[in-house]
């Protein structure tokens, strides 16, 4: 008896052990798991944060340029730069726009080995594209302007809202935004079939930019529009914008892909994204939408707009008017015509005003202060040329002496065309909030934030019950909220970095019950465990912050001055955190963020001296430019480069001189700072390498480029084991000790890029794989002279 006593003890015994390790796996593995969506909730807010900060950076330019166009008077140079972005309604019948895009001058060569076109097109001929451009092949100009041309004929009749129906043998398919990723769209037709009559799609704007393939999705889609034009619907959404392109990637790919018609490709590009429909709304129950919606959204004046006026979202078109006078030229007076809506449209910071009398969004219009005919805007120009006023300050004395003698009837058309472009702006660029109420989207710098409350009073009052729209990166491609009447749909897989996400498409059949789809479009991610693909994605993640603040440097020294009182070089890492949150603006969680970020800290003080050298912030490497100078172009690099692009108007890739002095004098404008006269020359200079008068754009953003400084040593002594193999004399190397390289230097850097690109760029997220897996820090430089 005893001994059947002593058994039970024994194994009650180890039942408790065994319990006792259970919990503490248990308790382990759930502190684990909490850990690592720790990380990955803060890797996604860097990368969104980063993402919705750019967007700002470019409206607020955008604006700052409408200012200069609206305000300036023509004499002026830097608006003779710019005025041409803003020709947005250039007095053309259709007829002579389908002249200038003619391609029938335009030969294709024996040579030329991709797909031949012959319209009408035909399923077969849609597929063959498909196939053609999976095989990297390129569509030949002819052939570009041509189903472009077809396209926009067949856009132009379309209305304002698709109307789409299902029946019990169909499921409609819709799709996310895209932004230039080929291979997402070729895996959606291999999962769900191509379109056809049994398989009708919906895409939902964002076709183009970030990604590397932007033309080539939008050919694929115009070319089943063509064949299928009863079962393709597409969208606009906010990157269908001809001013986003110019930062995001899509017009400087169009103009490296053909180089010889490209002008005329993008000029086509921008009508056609004008036309497209806004919104499609599928059995009078479901509406597809880019952006959002707002409180003031109504389907009912949406159908009416003139869509085709607002070439630019970001912008209110500008008004007509019939009777013009003949002494000027119809691009003369489209040159004069001052955009009564922009006057104090700026997106400075300040308190808003009550709801009333604030129109809900960032993007203000201020038209009842400023509003006129054309005869009398003509009038103030000859008073001008006649007095020679060609200061900003007596032209805007003018503009108000005549505002008060503005005609009612265009006070009122004003009104009208304003309270359409706030419908379309909201369309466009509008987020989901949990809170009830309808507020500016201060973060993105364009359209609203708009609650549950808002979204239940507009499906009652058009009697819907699902919204579904695009314009977020969702983690599972998809996401629902607003008591799951809202449903946010993101079609491009890993679109901060590998890994970072699944794309998803979604099927409605006559029940209108969503049927989710999820992927992910590269083979990379496949073979990474969870713990892996976060750690993967955190590295680059914190290695674009690294770059943000390696980039802020002086402002940042500047803060942490001002918590270092006596000068001793020593912050706490409290006052570390608040200082980078009040220069960077990007609303992270710092101290969650610091373990990754500081490393080195004695007595929970940081010497922020040492931290930059951790950063790899050294002495500059060019004597002759002003490192501040250098500093601040590598912080607006992206910024700089917008404004490249548009002061080419011939889209060269090559700008002059005096040209580059204007763009640096507008940027300076602009950041409201002084860049002088002699730190210009000097960078001028500098980057003119090969002493043709004339600057590559390219190559002079190539040298404000941020490398991993471990993989750039990595390459450079590979580099040279090779030469000592092969017996070549090899030189000495400068000191590495370079904050900023000069452009001269990075030209030299141009053949060695391709594994050092930045971490958005497609291409090096592949060569980037291997070695972001194991490391956790990465110290950042811009490229050091060889």
């Amino acid at each position: 008896m005893g001994c059947g006593v002593t058994k039970t003890s024994e194994f009650n015994k180890r039942c408790d052990r065994a319990m006792k390790a259970a919990v503490l796996i248990q308790r382990w593995y759930r502190q684990y798991v909490a850990r690592m969506e720790m990380r990955r909730r803060y890797t996604w807010n860097i990368f969104q944060s980063m993402e919705y900060s750019d967007l700002q950076d470019q409206i607020k330019l955008y604006n700052f340029l409408g200012y200069l166009v609206d305000n300036f008077t023509p004499s002026s140079s830097e608006r003779n730069l710019i005025s041409h972005i803003f020709r947005e309604n250039e007095v053309c019948r259709d007829a002579e726009w389908e002249r200038y895009f003619s391609y029938t001058n335009i030969d294709v060569p024996d040579i030329y080995s991709g797909p031949r076109l012959t319209f009408p097109l035909d399923m077969d001929q849609a597929a063959d594209l498909v196939e053609a451009f999976k095989n990297k092949q390129q569509l030949h100009s002819r052939y570009v302007l041509q189903l472009l041309l077809e396209t926009w004929k067949l856009l132009r009749v379309l209305p304002n809202i698709n109307r789409v129906s299902t029946c019990h043998s169909k499921e409609i398919t819709i799709c996310g935004d895209l932004h230039g990723q080929l291979e997402d769209l070729l895996l959606i037709f291999y999962k769900n079939g191509m379109p056809s009559l049994e398989k009708p799609y919906v895409f939902n704007g964002d076709y183009v930019d970030r990604g590397k393939d932007s033309i080539e999705i939008l050919l694929i889609l115009f070319a089943f529009l063509l064949v299928h034009p009863g079962d393709v619907y597409l969208n606009r959404g906010n990157h269908e914008d001809h001013i986003i392109n110019l930062r995001y990637g899509f017009t400087k790919e169009v103009l490296g892909k053909y180089k010889m018609h490209g002008k005329r490709i993008l000029k086509l590009l921008q009508k056609i994204f004008s036309w497209l429909p806004l919104v499609t709304v599928i059995d009078h129950r479901v509406l597809v939408v880019h952006g959002g919606i707002s409180d003031t959204t109504d389907l009912g004046l949406i159908a009416r707009v003139d869509r085709h006026r607002y070439v630019s979202a970001l912008r209110p078109p500008k008004k007509k008017n019939a009777s013009r006078s003949n002494l000027y030229t119809d691009t003369a007076i489209n040159e004069m015509i001052f955009c009564k809506n922009r006057r104090g449209s700026l997106t400075f910071p300040k308190q808003f005003g009550s709801r009333d009398s604030f129109q809900r969004r960032s993007l203000q219009d201020f038209s009842s202060t400023v509003a006129r005919t054309v005869e009398e805007e003509l009038e103030v120009r000859r008073r001008q040329a006649e007095f020679s006023l060609s200061s900003f300050s007596m032209s805007h004395r003018n503009l108000n002496s005549l505002s008060s003698e503005s005609d009612p009837d265009s006070s009122e058309n004003t009104e009208t065309s304003n309270e359409e472009w706030k419908q379309i702006l909201d369309l466009l660029w509008s987020d989901p909030m949990s809170q009830d109420g309808c507020i500016p989207n201060e973060i993105r710098g364009g359209g609203c934030y708009w609650g549950p409350d808002v979204t239940e009073d507009f499906l009652n009052r058009h009697n819907l019950q699902l919204i579904i729209r695009s314009h977020e990166c969702k983690q599972d491609g998809y996401e629902f909220c607003h008591n799951r009447k809202v449903l946010t749909l993101f079609s491009a897989s890993n679109y901060y970095d590998v890994g970072s996400n699944r794309g998803a498409f979604v099927r409605l059949g006559p029940d209108l019950v969503p049927y989710f789809v999820q992927y992910q479009a590269t083979s990379m991610t496949r073979g990474l465990s969870f713990p892996q693909s976060v750690k993967r994605t955190e590295h680059t993640a914190l290695k674009v912050l690294r770059e943000q603040l390696f980039a802020h440097k002086s402002q940042l020294i500047s803060a942490f001055q001002e918590f270092d009182k006596e000068k001793t070089g020593l912050i706490s890492l409290n006052n570390w955190a608040s200082a980078v949150e009040q220069v960077l603006h990007l609303d992270l969680p710092w101290r969650v963020l610091r373990p990754q970020l500081v490393s080195d800290t004695t007595d929970s003080m940081l010497n922020y001296y040492c931290w930059f050298r951790d950063l790899a912030l050294k002495k500059p490497s060019s004597e002759n430019v002003e490192q501040t100078l250098l500093e601040t172009l590598y912080r607006h690099r992206s910024t700089l480069e917008t404004i490249f692009r548009i002061v080419d108007t011939d889209n060269s890739g090559l700008i002059s001189f005096e040209d580059f002095r204007q763009t640096l004098k507008l940027l300076s404008a602009y950041l409201k700072m002084e860049i002088s006269d002699e730190a210009i020359n000097d960078l001028v200079i500098s980057t003119d390498t090969n002493n043709d008068g004339s600057i590559d754009i390219d190559e002079f953003m190539e040298a404000f480029r941020l490398v991993d400084r471990t993989r750039l040593e990595s390459s450079r002594s590979l580099q040279m084991f090779k030469q000592e193999n092969q017996d070549q004399p090899q030189e000495e190397e400068t000191q590495q000790t370079a904050d900023y390289a000069s452009p001269q230097t990075a030209v030299s850097q141009n053949a060695d890029s391709a594994g050092q690109q930045t971490a958005d760029s497609p291409d090096s997220q592949a060569a980037d794989s291997a070695g972001s897996q194991t490391e956790d820090t990465c110290h950042n430089s811009l490229v050091p002279p060889q």
